[in-house]
């Protein structure tokens, strides 16, 4: 009988489309095809064959780096992402607050006992003083 290695976490397995490459791997490879081999073709002409290569592979290695690059489960782009949240976007100090439920609880407590003492308030005044006459 044949023995078939299950992994045991799945989350790491990726569906598989073409060439054993996923569909972001796709995408990405052939955006880099896409730019480097017109680049390469396109400065042959003006410049040796090693350099328009070595041109070509340069503007394409980002777009490999996208395809392959993976660190704890995240691709590339995520990671830059976070980055960029981390380093530009979002404040650097960031203060601990603590929202403890209790404390709001109590808050609202208070808040209803003080409606409660403003509506008896204007209750009492209303009944004592007719409408329309101001007492001196």
């Amino acid at each position: 009988m044949a023995y078939v290695p299950v992994p045991k976490d799945l989350t790491k397995i990726k569906t598989k489309v073409m060439l054993n490459l996923t569909k972001r791997q796709l995408i990405s490879f052939g955006s880099g095809a896409l730019l480097g081999v017109p680049l390469f073709f396109l400065a042959k002409p003006h410049m040796s064959v090693s350099t328009a290569a070595l041109l070509m592979v340069l503007s394409m290695l980002p777009f490999f780096l996208l395809a392959m690059y993976e660190r704890n489960g995240q691709p590339l782009e995520k990671i830059l992402y976070q980055l960029i949240q981390s380093r530009f976007i979002r404040p650097k100090k960031r203060p601990y607050r603590t929202d403890n439920f209790y404390a709001a609880v109590e808050r609202q407590t208070n808040l209803d006992k003080e409606v409660k003492a403003i509506v008896h308030q204007e209750n009492h005044s209303t009944k004592t003083q007719p409408r329309g006459k101001k007492s001196h």
